[in-house]
């Protein structure tokens, strides 16, 4: 299993600079189902820990190329 590439790029969610990831194949599968497109390989993820106490991350979603990409933020809800 490969380790996601990680990159540090603007969050408008945080207000700031915060590490970012790709995404693996189960949130690339999600992402395609909610937005209904074929592929999703171009779209970061924020880990920012919001809330240190429970791990809980930010997760909003930006591209390498637009920091807002939809009209309201789109977060991927956190792993089961």
């Amino acid at each position: 299993m490969t380790t996601p590439r990680t990159k540090r790029y603007p969050c408008s969610t945080c207000d700031a600079e915060q590490p970012h990831r790709q995404l693996d194949k189960a949130e690339r599968e999600q992402l395609k189902e909610r937005l209904g497109r074929a592929g999703v390989n171009e779209f970061w993820i924020c880990v920012n820990v919001l809330d240190p106490a429970s791990g809980k991350q930010c997760r909003n979603l930006r591209t390498g190329w637009t920091m807002k990409p939809f009209p309201k933020p789109i977060r991927l809800p956190e792993p089961e």
